[in-house]
């Protein structure tokens, strides 16, 4: 059970004031508390930290000065050392934990992979001679997650309570404290030294990429046992270390319960007749456009518009998000896994770069071609139609993709393993898509094929391109009505 720091009153109190309160299905009252030695911050004397200080821009310098100067108490706890991350409803600092040593710090994995290694390798038994200067206290870093003011209150609680209800999951960053004064909160999150991400696609073998994907996969197993959706699965919010081959899971600023967001059941939840006879009632099955495809859409469509979940980040968010399914479950972030992977092993990132979900839709359809796309679509009620004649009505394999993306003429049987995991992760129908539990079991990591070699493609080289098509062989009923 990880234990949580407790606050000076008045200061660092985390209360669930009237700003707070929302209609919830469940009351949750949590006790923000870690047990300390009973000292005060005067009586703690502060030892001198071994750290460079790094350099740090000047508009950097401003912020982190406005964040001491406006939050009360916050640089008695904390030195800020720098920026490491802004997005659109945080800012995130990496800063030195003054108060370390006074805490049980079981979240610390670094830490104890330090201990660990202490034990193996028995200590020096050299003496220290008399005058010869001491180690120095060695910095302890901890990353601070300013939440915007323009978020919503409820937002801020379930990002919150789902970090709380996380807590000793394995790969999934644990939420260590969280302070708040007047409308501004700050969680206090482990700091995570890992590697740019923008380096490790060039690099990783096959051997690396088996490492990085358990490692993530066993964090998405336990988030969604816990029936939590991540939402935004994406390479920079699993911080990987390759020295020690791991990782973990953060920004839980999406996620949510499964189900909170049901508005109504989509077409995908019932059975194939079901859909079927709701395809042949529609509007568009009984009055088919004249000339094939339709022209536009009705100027004035009096039929009311479907709302549906659709956050994430483009390029990684799965099919049925675009196709506005209002029964989302955890499997749309095994999706954004596959485009994880595909990326890694086509070496090029961004994989997918749409400026918008039309343009999201296009890409995979030149991947997938139209027949499994209009599959996909009417799996949720909607009509899919495009009249680009680059795109067929059949996708290509996966193999051949890998192939044109990282300019190989042949894969490896280690990537050809590594492709057939990425099937079974990037598949339209959400019901047939791996889960995190099935791919962990999947030969990928169960039987491994230790066939690796060092990439020597370039990605600024064309790919040849060939015309061998792979399509499904059984036409769904849903394409064949349409």
């Amino acid at each position: 059970m990880s234990a949580f720091r407790g606050a000076p009153s008045g200061v660092f109190e985390l209360q669930q004031s009237s700003s707070f309160r929302g209609p919830q299905p469940a009351k949750h009252e949590y006790s923000l508390e870690r047990d300390n030695a009973g000292a005060s911050v005067d009586e703690i004397p502060q030892g001198e930290s071994n750290y460079e200080e790094e350099e740090v821009d000047e508009s950097v310098r401003e912020d982190m000065n406005k964040l001491e100067d406006t939050f009360p108490g916050i640089s008695d706890r904390f030195r800020l050392v720098n920026r490491i991350g802004e997005g659109t409803f945080s800012t995130v600092y990496k800063a030195e934990d003054l108060l370390y040593d006074h805490y049980h710090n079981d979240w610390d994995i670094f830490e104890q992979a330090q201990q660990q290694e202490a034990w193996a390798s028995p200590p020096s038994k050299r003496r220290r001679v008399d005058g010869e200067p001491g180690r120095r206290k060695q910095g302890r870093f901890v990353a601070l997650k300013k939440i915007y003011v323009t978020s919503s209150p409820i937002r801020i609680q379930n990002e919150l309570e789902l970090l709380h209800d996380l807590r000793g999951c394995k790969s999934v960053c644990p939420l260590i404290t969280a302070f708040r004064f007047q409308d501004q909160v700050v969680a206090v999150l482990p700091y995570f030294p890992h590697t740019d991400f923008r380096i490790q696609y060039r690099t990783f073998m096959v051997a690396d990429m088996r490492h990085y994907l358990r490692s993530l996969l066993v964090a998405l197993h336990s988030v969604h046992e816990h029936e939590i959706l991540h939402r935004d699965i994406k390479p920079t919010n699993f911080l990987y270390n390759p020295d020690l081959k791991e990782g973990v899971l953060v920004d839980f600023g999406l996620a949510e319960r499964q189900g909170s967001e049901y508005t109504s059941q989509c077409l995908c939840t019932h059975q194939t007749y079901v859909r079927r006879s709701r395809i042949l009632s529609s509007y568009y099955s009984k009055n088919p456009p004249s000339g094939g495809l339709s022209a536009g859409y009705p100027k004035n469509d009096s039929r009311p518009s479907r709302r549906a979940n659709r956050a994430g980040t483009r390029g990684f968010r799965a099919p049925e998000v675009l196709f506005k399914c209002t029964s989302q479950t955890t499997k749309i972030d095994m999706w954004s896994v596959g485009v994880i992977l595909l990326t890694l092993l086509g070496r090029r990132f961004p994989f997918f770069n749409s400026a918008d979900d039309i343009d999201a839709m296009i890409e995979m359809s030149s991947i997938f071609g139209t027949r499994r796309m209009k599959t996909a679509a009417a799996m949720h009620g909607q009509i899919f139609e495009t009249n680009i004649p680059t795109i067929g009505e059949k996708g290509y394999s996966w193999e051949k993709l890998v192939k044109w993306s990282s300019c190989v003429e042949d894969l490896t049987e280690s990537e050809q393993q590594a492709t057939r995991l990425l099937s079974g992760l990037m598949e339209l129908d959400p019901s047939k898509r791996l889960s995190a539990e099935e791919a962990l079991q999947h030969e990928f990591f169960t039987s491994p094929i230790h066939h690796d070699v060092e990439w020597g493609g370039h990605p600024e080289e064309s790919a040849d391109s060939g015309d061998d098509e792979e399509g499904g062989e059984d036409e769904a009923d849903e394409v064949a009505m349409l």
